[in-house]
């Protein structure tokens, strides 16, 4: 895979995080396929006069880039907020080029990354039943005999991921199915086998008191049975836990995991796509009930200690 055009396209959106979105690129730079990929680079608008400045920062560095086949950036002359933004911005590239990886401006990324992700594209094109492809994954203890470089899950990650168009293009963003859901317990039930936290983002969503695309992303792959491929060492480290971000703003231990180190370039996939109970067990224990409170006690502690 040298060819950037068949390589898939990267989607990086970036909004007043001067350093995050540094540490990103620098990462991305040092991935293999770099040089081969076609990047896009989506800088929404200012929300407060006060972000002004610090998104004129990140502007004048994103024009700086190199170290990639070709460099596209939109600038947003108006926040669209960061769902809009990348339901946009995926919609616009993804339709030309069938597919996409993407990426926020607060992530860590393994120099095998961009190798992991063109592979399982190309590898699960046709496996219409796997939504998205991620790059992070939590720490795993995997049987000894388990051979493969992947795994399924319930839950897709919005951390460093990527999809097809014939996905995407199906996604139901306006939560119409959202009425068959409600009431439904046992539907309810089932969502929330993909992290218990899932049913009450979806609900928060509806009510408008959050604005996530991803909670969105997953409903739909609940809804429709897909599952999502991920790897068995993480190729993404989050490293937006600040008081700048949108959704994350004090570090989480919920979510750290050990980025991988090693100079692997071919990945061993599965083709029987099924979810693996010990491993999906291990996956969301981190969106557990009580991995939730603790995290909540810790951020308040963390929060005193400021």
């Amino acid at each position: 895979m040298k060819n950037n055009t068949t390589l898939a396209p990267i989607c990086l959106f970036v909004y007043s995080r001067l350093n995050e979105t540094k540490i990103t690129v620098e990462s991305l730079q040092k991935n293999n396929l770099a040089s081969d990929s076609q990047l896009f680079i989506f800088s929404d608008g200012y929300k407060r006069e006060c972000d002004k400045v610090k998104i004129q920062a990140v502007r004048d560095y994103i024009h700086q880039i190199k170290g990639f086949a070709n460099i596209t950036i939109f600038e947003s002359e108006v926040n669209k907020g960061l769902a809009n933004s990348i339901i946009s911005g995926i919609t616009k590239i993804i339709t030309e080029y069938h597919k996409v990886i993407v990426l926020e401006d607060d992530l860590i990324l393994s120099t095998n990354f961009l190798d992991f992700m063109n592979q399982a594209l190309t590898f699960y094109e046709e496996q219409k039943r796997v939504f998205s492809v991620s790059g992070f994954s939590f720490p795993l203890e995997l049987h000894k005999n388990y051979k493969y470089d992947v795994a399924f899950s319930l839950r897709a990650s919005s951390w460093g991921w990527g999809t097809w168009l014939d996905r995407w293009e199906h996604v139901d963003w306006e939560l119409k199915s959202y009425s068959s859901f409600k009431w439904n317990l046992l539907k309810h039930i089932k969502f929330n086998l993909g992290g218990s936290d899932l049913s009450r983002l979806l609900h928060r969503q509806v009510k408008g008191e959050i604005d996530s695309w991803a909670v969105r992303f997953t409903f739909h792959q609940y809804m429709n049975n897909y599952l999502d491929v991920f790897p068995v060492k993480s190729k993404v480290m989050n490293n937006g836990f600040t008081s700048e971000s949108t959704h994350t703003k004090c570090k989480s231990d919920r979510f750290e995991t050990t980025l991988d180190i090693s100079e692997k370039r071919t990945f061993s996939f599965l083709e029987d796509i099924k979810v693996e109970k010990y491993i999906m067990k291990q996956f969301c224990k981190h969106y557990s009930y009580t991995s939730r409170l603790k995290d909540r006690f810790s951020k308040i502690s963390w929060i005193k200690n400021k």
